[in-house]
């Protein structure tokens, strides 16, 4: 007789699986607990890299041998945003406590679509307490995300179908008598072209409105915008309010732009995946006044909540249109009002149907930590760039290419010519990366470049500052030196 056995995925020892499973977690909390020790990032050698160009794996191979290629080849090798002296773009440090609610989610295996299940709850009651933490009243609608960009292609949509003032979901976009108009500032972010574009509204649906010395957005030239576009035949629908923006983190008048809404009749919505949870820190709240009177607001807890990647979350204040824009169901999915079907089906609140267990890597955090806690990471987040600032403006060779209203801190330093500021400060920035020394990035404020430090880390400390600027100025002499060798 032949083998009759049915394979399965499961192990076929489940003590040395266990018994490996140990030995990854140890090296898991050695890897967080060591974070000091090792760069923040290093260039990936091309003996390394050639091993990810090979075929696809017909055979098994033991498990630990799996993991030990994990070490060589990934785990070496990480964006390093866990560092302390990552401040690059603006990532979060996540958090050990997510990264075991991430584990836990995969092996309790739920899809997040929906269901009479545990998760589903947990997740209503993240989307729940972040509502608390938007100041929305408990009747809004929500839905977890990937990611900003995801949260706020979801709001635009559902603002998109309203302005429009027929049935988008049946008639299309080309039955719209008017173009609709998307109002930002010049420092919005990408992703809400990316969403009017993907919306089939195109690029120029978005009105990118000039900002102020302080990067915020012009309340004066936001009303002529609006004006002569009615003048023009076009249909405005709605004001994107940016609290934290990407570039230098500056905060649009939320209130200001909250009354014009009002009295043009406009959606008002607030890109806080920056600032979206200011309000835990009750010293800095005031910088977000009026985020309350928003119509949605997108938030990414993945940003100044550290949760593991990806976590993102759009909130809606009119639950109906959130509902309408994305009900859907096939014969193959009728809801129950009993049984495992039952209840609020959570994909009816965005486009994606499979959807992972994200929300227990937040509750879990919000339920060990303490939301008090997490609005004083923010705040020291906020001290620390301060702190950099002011140790920049003391500087004889380094200047401030931006205000510090929030946590990130635009600086440079400075030549006579911007071509050869902009060589400068490129390479000082390479340099320092490449020698795992820190992540900053690189950026250009008013037609000025230079170095962009993102505080949006739980583990920095001053002693990091002191020693980053120590090296910009020790790399700058180095370059500069180079030049008249």
């Amino acid at each position: 007789m032949g083998n009759t056995r049915k394979e399965t995925l499961d192990p076929d020892d489940w003590d040395a699986s266990r018994a490996l499973a140990h030995k990854i977690v140890d090296e898991a909390v050695d890897h967080l607990d060591k974070v000091r020790e090792r760069p923040v990032w290093r260039p990936m050698p091309d003996e390394v890299r050639v091993r990810f160009q090979s075929g696809l794996p017909e055979d098994s191979a033991p498990l630990d041998q799996v993991y030990n290629e994990y070490r060589e080849t990934v785990g070496a090798y990480p964006m390093g945003n866990v560092h302390p002296r990552f401040w690059g773009w603006y990532m979060g440090a996540s958090n050990f406590t997510g990264a075991l609610g991430d584990f836990l989610a995969a092996v309790e295996g739920s899809n997040l679509g929906g269901g009479n299940t545990g998760a589903a709850q947990i997740e209503q009651q993240v989307v729940d307490w972040l509502k608390e933490i938007a100041g929305f009243p408990k009747t809004s609608s929500g839905t977890l995300t990937s990611g900003g960009s995801m949260a706020n292609l979801v709001a635009h949509t559902v603002i998109r179908n309203l302005a429009a003032g027929y049935d988008v979901r049946k008639e299309g976009i080309a039955a719209l008598k008017r173009p609709l108009r998307f109002y930002a500032s010049d420092q919005v972010h990408s992703c809400h072209q990316k969403a009017l574009e993907t919306l089939g509204l195109g690029s120029r649906a978005l009105v990118e409105v000039q900002s102020d010395d302080s990067q915020r957005m012009r309340l004066d030239a936001l009303g002529a915008a609006i004006a002569q576009d009615r003048a023009n035949g076009l249909q405005p629908a709605c004001v994107i309010g940016t609290a934290g923006t990407t570039n230098t983190g500056a905060i649009d008048d939320l209130t200001a732009i909250a009354d014009l809404c009002e009295r043009e009749g406009l959606w008002f919505h607030v890109d806080g995946c920056i600032g979206g949870v200011l309000r835990l820190a009750p010293d800095h709240a005031h910088l977000v006044a009026g985020i309350e009177r928003a119509g949605s607001v997108a938030i990414d807890p993945h940003k100044w909540l550290h949760a593991p990647f990806e976590a993102g979350a759009v909130l809606i204040k009119d639950p109906e249109a959130h509902f309408s824009t994305f009900e859907m169901h096939g014969a193959y999915l009728q809801l129950q009002e009993r049984g495992m079907i039952a209840g609020k089906f959570l994909a009816d609140y965005g486009l994606e149907l499979s959807r992972g267990f994200r929300a227990l890597k937040i509750w879990m955090a919000f339920k060990e930590q303490g939301s008090a806690k997490f609005g004083r990471l923010i705040a020291q987040d906020i001290a620390l760039a301060r702190y950099m600032a002011g140790q920049i403006e003391a500087h004889p060779l380094l200047e401030l290419i931006a205000p510090v209203d929030l946590n990130i801190v635009c600086f440079r330093y400075m030549e006579t010519e911007e071509d050869a500021a902009k060589i400068l400060n490129t390479e000082i920035m390479l340099r320092i990366q490449e020698r795992g020394l820190a992540v900053p990035s690189d950026t250009t404020v008013q037609g000025k470049h230079g170095l962009r430090c993102a505080f949006n880390n739980h583990r920095t400390q001053r002693e990091d500052i002191d020693g980053f600027l120590s090296d910009v100025l020790r790399i700058a002499d180095e370059i500069l030196s180079e030049k008249t060798a």
